[in-house]
């Protein structure tokens, strides 16, 4: 839904199409962030855990090519505004929290490419992965928000608040941080 009302955005008038492309690279990733817990968590009907999982997989490996995609093309149409919001120097607060998300999502991905290496804590590894995965979708939500893009208001609201109740439905499920004694 918030990919067909920004289609239909009229401020995609004039704007380049590599612009466009990246905008809409954004918004597949904030839809994605929905769709991960929800896999994760065994929550889609007619999947099995097993399934769901290696569609986890795929759908994170998809959301970090989705991320390269809206940043690169973000660099494409304006390489300074780039490096600022790299930096952390930009004048816009919706940049600030777009980077955060951008190495949130990055380091949430380096930590699950690193699981069968740290096998050995699989609490930490699963306290790590969920945490990051935690700051990756507030620093997205509040990244997108603060737009006043072609996204449409009222359905950005909406995914933005289910791909937040998602995210801690799944957080209260698993409570990796509660501390249970050794069996």
């Amino acid at each position: 839904m918030p990919l067909v009302a920004a289609a239909f955005s009229p401020l995609l008038a004039w704007r380049q199409p590599v612009y466009i492309a990246a905008g809409f690279a954004g918004i597949v990733a904030l839809a994605l962030l929905l769709v991960q817990p929800l896999l994760i968590g065994g929550y889609m009907p007619g999947l099995s855990v097993r399934v769901a999982r290696r569609f986890h997989r795929t759908v994170g490996v998809t959301l970090v090519m989705a991320v390269v995609a809206h940043v690169a093309g973000l660099w494409v149409t304006s390489p300074p505004d780039v490096i600022d919001v790299l930096l952390f120097r930009s004048p816009t607060p919706f940049s600030l929290w777009g980077a955060i998300a951008m190495w949130a999502v990055f380091a949430a991905a380096l930590v699950a490419a690193l699981r069968g290496a740290v096998a050995r804590w699989p609490r930490a590894w699963r306290l790590a992965h969920t945490g990051l995965a935690a700051a990756t979708v507030l620093s997205s939500v509040i990244h997108a928000l603060l737009i006043e893009g072609t996204m449409e208001t009222l359905s950005k609201a909406v995914l933005c608040g289910l791909a937040i109740l998602a995210t801690v439905k799944l957080a209260y499920d698993l409570r990796h941080w509660v501390l249970r004694p050794r069996r």
